[in-house]
Parts: C-alpha cells; sequence; structure tokens
C-alpha cells in the first residue's frame, strides 16, 4: 500500500492510489520492473529440495520489512517466516531496493516477494500471487473533534496535507480540498494538529501504525473507502506450485489465528483480511 458523483469519483481513485504500496517509507511506489520470468522450472521442488526459501524484501520499509539493530523484522518478514515454518523450509532474506526488487525476482535471484506488494491488472499480467495476507483502505484523517468531513466528497473547499509524489495528493485534488503540500505524513499530521489544515489523506496502515508506535487521541479517521487494495508473496508466472504450497500455509496460519497474532503485533488490530 495504496479510490459515488464525486463520491464514486473519490472512491475509484482512492482504489488506484492503494494499488501502488511497497516503496520504501510509503505507502506508495513505482510500478513494477520486468516481467520476463527466468528459466528456474519446478521452483517448489527446488525449494523443497534445498530447505530454502529465499525471499525479496526491502529491509527499509517499516513497519513491514526493517530493521531493529542488526535484525531483519517486521509485519511482512514474520508472516513469510511463518509461512517457512508451516512449510517445513527456512526462510532466506535477499534484501534489495525496491525499484530493482522485480527484476531480481525475474532473474531467479529470489523465488518470491514478500514486500507489501499490492494486487493489481498490470502486476497480475506479469506475476503470479498468492492469497492477499494484507488488506486495507484509503481513509481521511482529521482531528477528533472534527464534525464537518464525514466522507471523501466533504473535503470539497477543505484544506488537507498531501505529499505531492502520493497518488492520495490527486485524491484530495479531486474531492475538492485546496492541498497543502507536504513531505509526508509527520508533517501532514503536524499541519493537522496545528490547526493549518483540516484534514489528510492517506492509507489506514499508515494511520494504524502510527498509533501502534505513538498513541494519539486528538486525531482520528473521519472516514474509509469501501474499495480495498490488498498485498501478496508475488511470484513468477512459472512458480504455480509453489504458490499453491504458500496459499495452503496461509491457510493454515489463518486456521490457528497466528495471523491476527502477528497483525495485532504491528498494527493493533487483524490487517490480514
Amino acid at each position: 500500500m495504496k479510490r459515488t458523483a464525486p463520491l464514486l469519483a473519490a472512491a475509484t481513485i482512492i482504489a488506484l492510489s492503494l494499488s501502488a504500496c511497497g516503496s520504501s517509507g510509503s505507502p506508495t511506489s513505482p510500478s513494477a520492473s520486468g516481467g520476463t520470468t527466468a528459466a528456474t522450472g519446478d521452483t517448489l521442488k527446488k525449494v523443497k529440495d534445498s530447505g530454502v526459501l529465499t525471499v525479496g524484501t526491502e529491509g527499509t520499509y517499516r513497519p513491514f520489512s526493517y530493521h531493529e539493530g542488526s535484525e531483519l523484522t517486521g509485519y511482512d518478514v514474520e508472516v513469510i517466516e511463518a509461512v517457512g515454518e508451516k512449510m517445513g523450509v527456512e526462510v532466506k532474506f535477499q534484501e534489495t531496493q525496491w525499484d530493482a526488487i522485480f527484476a531480481g525476482l525475474d532473474a531467479g535471484r529470489f523465488d518470491v516477494i514478500a514486500n507489501q506488494v499490492s494486487i493489481n491488472p498490470e502486476r497480475e499480467e506479469k506475476y503470479l500471487f498468492t492469497q492477499p495476507y494484507t488488506v486495507s483502505t484509503g481513509v481521511v484523517v482529521t482531528k477528533s473533534d472534527n464534525t464537518d468531513i464525514t466522507y471523501f466528497d466533504t473535503l470539497k473547499g477543505k484544506t488537507t496535507a498531501q505529499s505531492l509524489t502520493s497518488n492520495f495528493y490527486e485524491t484530495a485534488k479531486d474531492a475538492g480540498a485546496n492541498v497543502e503540500p507536504v513531505e509526508g505524513w509527520a508533517q501532514s499530521i503536524t499541519l493537522l494538529k496545528q490547526g493549518r489544515v483540516d484534514a489528510t489523506v492517506n492509507d489506514k496502515l499508515t494511520f494504524l501504525d502510527a498509533q501502534k508506535t505513538n498513541p494519539d487521541d486528538s486525531i482520528k479517521i473521519a472516514a474509509e473507502s469501501d474499495q480495498k487494495s490488498e498485498s501478496a508473496v508475488a511470484l513468477r508466472k512459472d512458480s504455480t506450485e509453489l504458490a499453491k504450497a504458500i496459499d495452503t500455509a496461509l491457510d493454515e496460519l489463518r486456521a490457528d489465528g497466528e495471523l491476527t497474532k502477528i497483525s495485532e503485533k504491528y498494527f493493533g488490530e487483524d490487517v490480514s483480511k
């Protein structure tokens, strides 16, 4: 992670914006590059024979894949490690910048990507996806005492704080808001709490992460999109059997409550469904 008359338009744009999750330091990121699959044969057999599932991830994308000291951790990291445990294989990470991560998958440097890769039609043409393990929406965040903003269309004439490089900038503009440019979430919330803007539009996961890390009852989610963005493990098109095995592991993790446990650890609620 990533949009009715004005209501439908806002919801449609948010859906589009949420499809770009996965960049370092931001819920949005560039489109996937590459798409030519490496000739790796039976990927599941290779994984089982070696006993290792090699995973591409950034390692700089909090709270999904990041370092605490020398240890790689995060929501995506713990999910794919739990998948590996269910499959009976070791998980080995290859840390890679987002701009090169799909090229690394194409070249066979790793078997899968676990890095908040949102499912969208463009990527589905080039890559195979497991079932989603993260579900998010676009939200409008306001001060807790705000009663004027109740959905995206009520942003008309209001001022929002948005990064100009984020698709949420377009969401706010198309809803009729006046946009105050900022560098990111932290600056948006500072301006909001100072009363210099009325709201900010962002990914719900960003809000939940911030509230989990630094709880703040002076802000709230005032509106939430009906459109959902889903993120999953990405694989090469020739990795059908491996994708099935990961899906089976994810089903087991849902059934035994482990996905919920990992979600609540990082976000304070279950974002896996």
